[in-house]
């Protein structure tokens, strides 16, 4: 049996002066292992007790409860004092770029979706200077050209902003048919530009939900009544024009066979796909996504969170405003 005495010792030496493995061994007369090994006794026989502290103003319990409950890598909450899009959106684009400030570096591959969320994050992007990180377009252009929320314009700026190469994807996102859409495909460029995507390390996307109101109806993307279509097969959302139901499976849609870009099943084999949504009647369709695995980081409103997380434990009590 050793010395509490001694393990004390050890750890005061390690936790509060600092001293390596291989200092405390040379004081003592115990080998590196031997003071690792101690060191373990220590904390077991609770001569060492850690306690970690939250920052104020923390959501990290909930955070770290929200990523057991849905199996998530990593969940990032932001404060709201309202559910109002015209909030929260420029919250989680700070909250997302401050992630993509900590995770991005040279010799990645990043896919880029669209829509206004993901605007946001773009704008509050520091510059950097990743010269070998690659800014991929995972799905063609949609709506008017000149339009900031859509893909091209976004990989554009994202890039400039990273100091990072791009990849456009030189395609409309949806045509007309199928046989419209088979023959872009033989493209070499296009062809080539989602093969890429496909290998991306990291993917940031929006999740979008098919409302009255939403940007696919106003921009003309889709008829309403394909959107009534694809509620009546049980769309909750999409990501990157790919629709899922309220448990992330893909809908089968002949939109499908119209679009130019990955499909769900090449988005879920992505490391780590990087879902940005939150606010007004996003619910639905965050919760789909992180049901079917559809994304591995989720950023989001602490509204959201709460509300997840009261699902998916009913007998949790609600968490105090």
């Amino acid at each position: 049996m050793t010395d509490n005495t001694l393990l004390y010792k050890i750890a005061k030496a390690y936790y509060e002066d600092g001293l390596t493995q291989d200092q405390i061994g040379k004081r003592f007369g115990l080998s590196r292992i031997k003071v690792s090994r101690l060191l373990q006794q220590a904390r077991q026989s609770r001569v060492v007790q850690i306690t970690i502290t939250p920052p104020m103003d923390s959501f990290g319990d909930l955070e770290r409860e929200l990523e057991a409950a849905y199996g998530l890598d990593e969940v990032v909450v932001v404060a709201t004092n309202s559910s109002a899009q015209r909030e929260v959106v420029p919250r989680l684009g700070m909250a997302a770029a401050g992630y993509l400030g900590r995770c991005l570096g040279d010799q990645q591959l990043l896919d880029l979706s669209w829509g206004s969320t993901l605007l946001a994050v773009i704008e509050m992007l520091a510059p950097q200077n990743l010269p070998d990180l690659r800014v991929v377009q995972m799905l063609g252009g949609l709506g008017r050209a000149e339009s900031e929320t859509y893909g091209a314009d976004l990989t554009m700026r994202m890039a400039q902003t990273l100091g990072a190469r791009m990849r456009l994807l030189p395609s409309p996102g949806i045509v007309p048919s199928k046989l419209v859409r088979d023959a872009l495909l033989e493209d070499v460029n296009i062809a080539e530009t989602l093969a890429l995507a496909a290998q991306a390390d990291l993917a940031l996307v929006g999740i979008g939900a098919p409302l009255p109101g939403s940007v696919i109806l106003e921009a003309g993307i889709l008829k309403p009544s394909d959107l009534a279509e694809l509620r009546a097969q049980g769309a909750v959302g999409d990501i990157a024009l790919r629709f899922f139901d309220e448990n992330g499976c893909a809908i089968d849609h002949p939109i499908n066979d119209r679009i130019i870009g990955l499909d769900l099943t090449q988005i879920k084999q992505i490391p780590r796909v990087i879902g940005v949504a939150g606010g007004d009647g996003k619910y639905e369709v965050i919760r789909g996504a992180v049901r079917g695995r559809l994304i591995d980081v989720l950023i989001t409103d602490e509204m959201t969170a709460t509300r997840l997380l009261q699902e998916k434990t009913p007998d949790r009590l609600p968490v105090p405003a």
